[in-house]
């Protein structure tokens, strides 16, 4: 397109909200829970049926959809000249106290755009794809963006396969089962671009007033698994200096890890989410604790230290108790900056809709991430109220949604005629 053809293609191209709000909502019934959650944990039969919903939308707007062998699903858009796609999607697996709008927002949009192109007759330079990704949360199979990583090629097809999860079932064997061991190869993708609408899952965004965040990047993410080994004896004839008490340690780390984050100050988190003791009675010494540790930080250098201060702390507590101490390392992923020119595009044409618009890095992990590997990425942010997200009161505006529908749409047609 000339640039005046550009533009009026632009006028042309109109985001539904109410179609893609229905869409949000249709999608929100397939694994509800009380509250207005959704629970569609990967590769479940709720999956499986979300997936189902989404691919026969993909085709009733007339794009040919493939599936790889890690189960992501590929809608293409053919344009007048062949070659990679500008890209866009997200994921439809939630956590188990999932909203309706986490990853499912993205590839819904996405599904938009398509039929905002089609409703204005728009034929695009490039192709355009819409995908979603097996596995992002990570919350049934380790680890997370799953997907995304083996699409992209940074993990081996076979070894996601043999990813066993939290149930004893693996990824290959569940794969399987609902019917989405596909065909298309992985590792070997060609894109020209991608583009991820998502909710900004913090509260930044609300509390500043903003409509639109410009992401600049995806901070990096350490998650480790701890088991501690200890005795068990009884809580009223073991003197405290005579113990071997794994739940004590696991404690002192995890409060550890909290005090280190107020040491280093910046943009250090740290979170044990996941913590099991055995055999769990009121007035039994623990003797194991399993454990989880997440620790991120948009400064890679920092993150480091912070992982090697950690270590060293653990096997310190577990010396000065008398335990023994292993781990393993469940995810790690380095920060990401996304591509400037992408950011610089998102924040432009926010500002072009009349949107307040923020630069701000993301601090939850997304595929967006693991596609800047391999091509030029962005992401667009709208507002959480209340900074909720992995919750069942997650919840983002209808106008916010329409807003990062349109500045998505305008993107992908400015890369789709680059």
């Amino acid at each position: 397109m000339t640039g005046a053809a550009l533009e009026t293609g632009l006028a042309a191209a109109r985001i539904d909200g109410a179609r893609l709000l229905g869409r949000i909502a249709d999608l929100a019934q397939v694994g509800a829970i009380e509250g207005g959650g959704v629970c569609r944990l990967a590769l479940t039969d709720a999956d499986r049926q979300g997936r189902d919903l989404v691919v026969r939308w993909m085709r009733e707007l007339g794009l040919a959809v493939t599936i790889d062998g890690i189960g992501n699903v590929v809608g293409l858009r053919a344009g007048r000249e062949d070659g990679p796609p500008v890209m866009t999607g997200s994921h439809i697996d939630t956590v188990r106290t999932g909203g309706r709008y986490d990853g499912n927002l993205g590839v819904l949009a996405g599904l938009e755009v398509v039929a905002a192109l089609n409703d204005a007759g728009i034929v695009t330079r490039r192709p355009v794809a819409v995908a979603f990704f097996t596995n992002e949360e990570g919350a049934r199979f380790a680890p997370d963006m799953m997907g995304s990583l083996v699409f992209q090629g940074d993990m081996p097809l076979a070894d996601a396969l043999a990813t066993v999860g939290i149930d004893g079932t693996s990824v290959g064997e569940n794969l399987a089962r609902i019917g989405y061991a596909g065909t298309a190869p992985t590792g070997n993708n060609r894109v020209h671009a991608f583009v991820e609408l998502h909710v900004e899952q913090g509260p930044v965004l609300e509390h500043e007033d903003y409509t639109i965040g410009a992401v600049t990047g995806v901070q990096g993410i350490h998650w480790i698994e701890f088991t501690v080994q200890g005795v068990s004896n009884h809580a009223g004839t073991t003197p405290m200096g005579l113990r071997h008490d794994a739940g004590i340690v696991a404690a002192r780390i995890a409060c550890y890890a909290r005090g280190l984050t107020r040491e280093m100050g910046g943009g250090q988190l740290a979170t044990v989410g996941q913590v099991e003791l055995f055999p769990n009675l009121i007035n039994v010494i623990p003797n194991r604790a399993t454990f989880t540790l997440d620790l991120r930080n948009t400064d890679g250098a920092a993150l480091q230290e912070a992982i090697a201060r950690c270590m060293e702390f653990a096997a310190k507590a577990a010396a000065e108790e008398g335990v023994e101490l292993a781990h393993r390392v469940l995810a790690d992923f380095a920060p990401v900056a996304f591509d400037e020119g992408i950011v610089g595009r998102v924040e432009a044409i926010a500002r072009q809709r009349g949107h307040r618009v923020r630069r701000l890095p993301s601090g939850a992990g997304h595929d967006a991430q693991m596609l800047a590997r391999m091509c030029p990425t962005g992401m667009v942010f709208v507002p959480s109220v209340g900074g909720l997200s992995h919750n069942v009161a997650e919840f983002t505006h209808d106008h916010d949604i329409e807003a990062g529908a349109g500045v998505l749409l305008d993107v992908m047609l400015e890369l789709a005629e680059q």
